[in-house]
């Protein structure tokens, strides 16, 4: 089976991950059917043994030396390495074996050695911002001057456009070395020690001698994944190893003109959960010749704020509608009240481990125990809605991108932002945003439309006006202009005098911005991601929004003469006649009246009602009497339909979902 898809004119090859489960088994030597309880089982058994030559290999090769060799990419004699992480391995003769007495073919080593591979590359780079960072400590590890900031990036590679927050956090991590060991760590593996080895399986570096995997010919829905495990945790010879046959359901996100990869099987308790890849045909996005792009600002409550700009030919940029929210503050609100109950937990547990003080069999061990199970109970709470959060709003903003018909998504680049002076409260609160996420699954998202995804600086984006870049004052709110807050921008340019939500007036820089740069778009080395590195003036001069001029949709031209109207007006509604009585129980009066020999208002009538009546509690002296009770006729309440009639479901078409 070929492993690439036929690509068409305009098509790329694009490669993603789908989660599935793997339920059941057959063994193909004994017709034995394998519960989900007994295939976990004999698939740990497998990965223990892998896990176990791992560390082995881990334990040898983990110093600075064996992995500047590894990430140097030749060998003793000047060969390139192979590019699969177990080649390499082999070329530079760092074998893995299983322990004596147990017998394993040559495709569990490959595994093995393809782990051992992929862990000392990736400490590589960690490695280089180490080194870096020590080699350039400065007077005051908590603030930095711009001199060390300078320093700093120097000394680590790729420092120029490395996030402030990452130096951070290794400068937090070093610090607190010092603090328990009286001196700065030497490099990143007397900082970080041995890492823990996860309980899988890559069989992606395997073969057809140890694991297969093909579509089902029943249904485009399934697959059939075949593979040997062992029958006993120490298989001692081949024939304790067996073909197991696992039908796997594929995910419905998986196209039927995919073409399926091994997948790496994960273990987690009576669970077999596959990583599968696969591969298939994709529109190719382009980084430059958009002229429709759709911009996309981060907020907190108001999580995501979007909306599409066009590029004319003169170069003039416009918006295309008023834009759209993603709100999910009830959402947040459950994330924030998990976190700071993981944080209580936390606290918790931290103490009572200081009370053991290392004590197996006291009397507080078994409270720590159920503590810690708590903890990872929250923890897998707080990951699962971080992960719903991120799929519905990433596909939240390329269903935008797509109905504006937007061929580009500009996104701000906020991996370097850490809150401050907002308390402590809100600053871990938009700290602690799930945006990474949002960006990843966006990027994922909008790759199967072949629209592009491009993160850009975030300087200044809220800052100055959308249309004149000039410095906005920021007020409470539209009715308070007098009141200093951050939610509502006004432009204080008289000629301008553009005022909007601080979040809409986000986007269109966003978006503007990014038209206007996006001759200086580039891919990221590393992750190859779309990206534009710095904000050049005399593009940055360009990128502003052109208001468009206000035209009445209705033509109001005058083609007769003017109605007379009477001067006597209206009587008042008390004064005006109840309509007929209709069919069934029903009072006469029209509805929003309560009837005055009533002792007790009717139940929809209180301060607060329903869909159809708005009450408008106030602050000010004003006091609307009939709109606060819900009964009578004010201006600030709105009469509810009448009982005999069916009231017909809205939709709201704000643009906005909670």
């Amino acid at each position: 089976m070929s492993r690439k898809p036929l690509l068409a004119d305009g098509e790329t090859s694009r490669t993603a991950c789908a989660r599935t489960l793997v339920r059941t088994g057959v063994d193909e030597k004994t017709g034995e059917v394998l519960t989900q309880a007994v295939l976990a089982e004999r698939i740990g058994w497998c990965s223990d043994l892998v896990a176990g030559m791992v560390s082995v290999v881990l334990a040898e090769r983990w110093n600075s030396r064996d992995v500047k060799v590894l990430a140097s990419g030749v060998d003793e004699v000047g060969r390139n390495l192979p590019s699969n992480a177990w080649m390499a391995l082999r070329r530079l003769g760092w074998s893995a074996a299983p322990h004596e007495g147990v017998k394993v073919n040559d495709r569990i080593v490959r595994m093995a050695q393809e782990q051992a591979g992929r862990a000392l590359r990736s400490v590589k780079w960690r490695a280089d911002v180490v080194l870096g960072m020590l080699a350039t400590w400065p007077a005051d590890p908590s603030k930095r001057t711009p001199s060390e900031w300078d320093a700093v990036r120097a000394a680590v590679p790729g420092g120029k456009y490395l996030p402030s927050s990452i130096i951070k956090a290794r400068t937090r991590q070093a610090a607190t070395y010092l603090k328990a060991n009286g001196r700065l760590p030497v490099d990143v593996f007397e900082l970080e020690g041995t890492p823990r080895i996860p309980r899988l399986l890559l069989l992606a570096a395997c073969d057809g001698q140890q694991a297969t995997i093909e579509r089902s010919e029943t249904g485009t829905g399934q697959a059939l994944l075949r593979l040997q495990l062992p029958t006993r945790p120490d298989p001692a010879t081949y024939r304790d190893w067996t073909w197991v046959a696992c039908p796997i359901a594929l995910p419905p996100t998986v196209p039927a003109a995919a073409v399926l990869h091994l997948p790496t099987l994960r273990c987690a308790g009576d669970t077999v959960r596959a990583d599968l890849a696969y591969t298939h045909a994709v529109p190719k996005a382009h980084r430059t010749g958009h002229t429709v792009a759709l911009g996309v600002d981060w907020g907190l409550n108001t999580l995501l704020s979007a909306g599409a700009v066009q590029l004319n030919g003169e170069g003039r940029i416009t918006t295309l509608g008023a834009g759209a929210q993603f709100r999910a503050a009830d959402v947040l609100a459950k994330q924030h009240r998990l976190r700071r109950l993981s944080e209580r937990l936390h606290t918790k547990a931290d103490q009572y481990m200081r009370l053991i003080a290392g004590h197996d069999d006291h009397q507080l061990a078994p409270k720590l125990d159920v503590l810690r199970s708590e903890i990872a109970h929250v923890s897998n709470r707080r990951s699962n809605l971080n992960d719903s959060l991120a799929w519905v709003a990433a596909r939240w903003a390329v269903d935008q991108a797509i109905a504006a018909g937007a061929t580009v998504i500009y996104v701000e680049d906020l991996r370097s932002m850490e809150a401050g002076g907002m308390g402590r409260t809100l600053n871990t609160r938009l700290s602690q945003q799930v945006r990474g996420q949002i960006a990843d699954r966006t990027r994922h998202l909008a790759t199967e439309q072949g629209i592009a995804v491009v993160t850009v600086p975030a300087r200044n984006t809220s800052k100055l006006c959308p249309h004149c870049l000039t410095p906005l004052r920021h007020r409470k709110a539209s009715d308070r202009p007098t009141i200093a807050g951050w939610k509502w921008a006004i432009c204080p340019h008289q000629d301008c005098r553009w005022q909007g939500d601080r979040d809409h007036g986000a986007w269109r820089r966003i978006a503007a911005r990014g038209l206007a740069h996006q001759a200086t778009t580039v891919s990221d080395r590393t992750s190859s991601h779309m990206v534009i590195r710095t904000v050049l003036d005399n593009l940055e001069a360009n990128a502003v929004v052109t208001p468009t001029a206000k035209t009445s949709r209705k033509d109001r031209t005058k083609t007769g003469p003017t109605r007379p109207r009477s001067t006597r007006p209206a009587p008042r509604r008390r004064r005006a006649p109840s309509p007929a009585r209709p069919r069934g129980r029903v009072g006469q009066r029209p509805e929003g009246h309560a009837h005055t020999d009533r002792t007790r208002l009717p139940r929809a009538a209180h301060r607060h009602q329903g869909v159809n009546t708005i009450s408008t509690p106030t602050t000010s002296r004003h006091r609307p009497r009939g709109a606060a009770l819900g009964a009578g006729f004010h201006l600030h309440a709105h009469a509810s339909p009448p009982r005999w009639e069916t009231i017909p479901e809205t939709q709201s078409n704000s643009g906005s979902h909670s």
